[in-house]
């Protein structure tokens, strides 16, 4: 099982860019597919980007253009550089370090989140 902390969150104006990072530890392989995840106070956890070594990259629609995830394996890190910032980008977001493709389900555990505002 892989645990995950996530780190990075901040409050920001509109326009603004943040860079999240997950630390991952546990049974870690370069080719598990990991994720973003954001919850907005009142609605369900809705995908953000997952990373495939082997097949690539899916962002929702609502990032696509402005949101960029990675990943460096040599130091078991995930990131999402959030460029562009919107009000509606307000959420809690979380880390997955086990992620089914091509359906994003996320299956890994989950860390505490890290909370992101974009606000004027």
């Amino acid at each position: 099982q892989v645990q995950v902390v996530e780190s990075g969150g901040d409050s920001v104006q509109p326009g603004g860019s943040l860079r999240l990072s997950c630390v991952a530890s546990g049974s870690i392989f370069g080719t598990n597919i990991m994720g973003w995840y954001r919850q907005a106070p009142g609605k369900e956890r809705e995908m953000v980007a997952i990373i495939s070594s082997r097949r690539g990259t899916k962002y929702a629609d609502s990032v696509q253009g402005r949101f960029i995830i990675s990943r460096d394996n040599a130091k078991n890190t995930l990131y999402l550089q959030m460029n562009s910032l919107k009000p509606e980008d307000t959420a809690v977001y979380y880390c997955n370090g086990l992620v089914i493709w091509p359906t994003s389900t996320p299956v890994g555990s989950w860390g505490q989140g890290t909370q992101v505002t974009v606000s004027s």
